[in-house]
Formats: C-alpha cells, sequence, structure tokens
C-alpha cells in the first residue's frame, strides 16, 4: 500500500507538468489538475523558437556527450588499476578518490571562474567538456572498481597466457564484464552533466549560440508576466533526452543493482 501510494505522489507532479504543458495561463490557474482542452502543440512551438531550444539541445548534447566519453576514459583505467592492487598504496589511492565526495559544488565556483580565465577558455563550451568529468570521477572510479574486482583473476591470467596485453585484458576481459557498472555511471553522469547549470551558467554564459539547454530554459521566464505554459512546455521538451537516455541504460542499472544485492 505504501509502495502504491508513494507511486502515486511521484505521478502527481509529472502529469500536473505534462497537462499543464497544453493550457494557458488562465487554464493552468483556473482548473491546475483538470485536463487539458486541447493537445495543441502551439506551446512547444513557441518554446522552441523563443528559447532557441534546438540549438541549446544540441550544445548540451555536445557537452554531454563528450564530456561522457572522457569521463570513462579516464575511469576504466584508474578503475582497473585500483581493482587489480592490492597494496596499501592502492587502498590510499582509492581514498583520494573518495575525498571528491567532500568538495561543494559552490566551493569550487571561483577557482574554476580563475582557472578558465587563466586558460583563454572563459565562455567556451570546451572547458565544460574538460571540467565536467573531474566532478565525476570521484564517483565514476568508486563504482567501477567494485566491478573490477568482480571479474575473476583466472580470467585475466588466461588472456596473459595468450599474449594479450595489459590493454588487451582491459578492453576484452574486464569492459564487457563491467558493463552493468559502465550503464550506471553512464546514466549516473548523463544526469549530472544534462542538468547542470551553474556552472554553465558562469563559464559558458548566456550567449545563444553556445549555451546549454539548462541555461536557455529560464529565459522564457519574464519580468512582465510568464507563460507559464510555454515554460513547461520547453521543460518537458529538455526531459526527451533524459527519458530516452534512462529507457537505453534501465536494464543495465537494474543488472547492476541486482547483482550488487546478490554479492552482499
Amino acid at each position: 500500500m505504501l509502495v502504491w501510494t508513494y507511486a502515486a505522489l511521484l505521478l502527481v507532479p509529472l502529469y500536473y507538468l505534462l497537462a499543464s504543458a497544453f493550457k494557458s495561463n488562465d487554464e493552468i490557474f483556473g482548473r491546475p489538475f483538470a485536463p487539458p482542452v486541447s493537445f495543441g502543440l502551439g506551446n512547444f512551438r513557441t518554446a522552441f523558437t523563443r528559447a532557441d531550444l534546438g540549438l541549446a539541445v544540441v550544445n548540451s548534447l555536445l557537452v554531454t556527450v563528450l564530456a561522457l566519453a572522457l569521463t570513462l576514459l579516464l575511469a576504466l583505467p584508474a578503475a582497473f588499476a585500483l581493482g587489480r592492487s592490492t597494496g596499501r598504496a592502492a587502498a590510499a589511492l582509492e581514498r583520494v578518490f573518495s575525498l571528491g565526495f567532500l568538495i561543494p559544488t559552490f566551493a569550487a565556483l571561483f577557482p574554476t571562474f580563475l582557472l578558465a580565465a587563466a586558460t583563454g577558455l572563459f565562455h567556451t563550451r570546451t572547458f565544460m567538456v574538460l571540467f565536467l568529468p573531474a566532478t565525476a570521477l570521484p564517483l565514476s572510479v568508486v563504482i567501477l572498481v567494485q566491478f573490477m574486482r568482480t571479474v575473476p583473476r583466472e580470467l585475466e591470467e588466461a588472456a596473459r597466457l595468450d599474449g594479450a596485453s595489459t590493454y588487451a585484458v582491459l578492453r576484452h576481459v574486464h569492459t564487457p564484464m563491467c558493463l552493468p557498472g559502465i550503464a550506471t555511471v553512464l546514466l549516473l553522469n548523463f544526469l549530472s552533466f544534462w542538468n547542470e547549470y551553474l556552472y554553465s551558467l558562469v563559464i559558458i554564459g548566456p550567449d545563444p549560440a553556445q549555451r546549454t539547454v539548462q541555461v536557455a530554459l529560464p529565459t522564457l521566464k519574464a519580468i512582465t508576466g510568464t507563460d507559464y505554459g510555454v515554460l513547461t512546455a520547453g521543460t518537458v521538451l529538455t526531459l526527451v533526452p533524459v527519458w530516452i537516455v534512462y529507457t537505453l541504460l534501465q536494464k543495465r542499472m537494474q543488472q547492476s543493482l541486482v547483482s550488487g544485492a546478490v554479492k552482499m
């Protein structure tokens, strides 16, 4: 009973968001939970053109995909090395990665701003592509290390006997067996990168040619009067990529959760 109640509580705001995307302000405030009178796409077209969401979505996808690729490129070898090591130095280094969880988001904002200015990458998407993996590495490495340690050493020894290099062992032995962990890392980091607002606003700025979707979306608000139907329609459009990625990766993530429960 409690599970169904909790599910209903989660569905109420989602229904309100979807229904409001097809309403005018009068309908939203007059009949907030009533179904929309019509399902026209006028609000979506207005949001798409007024905030230039098409270009903003492309910018967000570009930054997110490149940052995800760089995160995996750095996290996989690091997790592989830590997962295969058993000495005190490896344990200490793993704790160093864990310290990344202790850094508050706002604490790094001003040093990051200075670094972007010093490198000449201020107001560019390139800096965000390089910066976002740094914020994701602690969690990514900690998760992947646990999966790397589940790979039987006999498989690695057999690959070594066949003449496989360290890179080949990582690519053909550990990586395929860690796909649920990799999917978990991709999904969590995609949500984090896609929804990132503060650093994108400060570093990239409000330039329509480079701003991400989370920076473009607030431009639908107005001091004189906000059309909340258009604003919610724009919000729904920005959620579509999240839904697609979650649909593609949810089974792998569920596998990682189930395997973790079995090991416990």
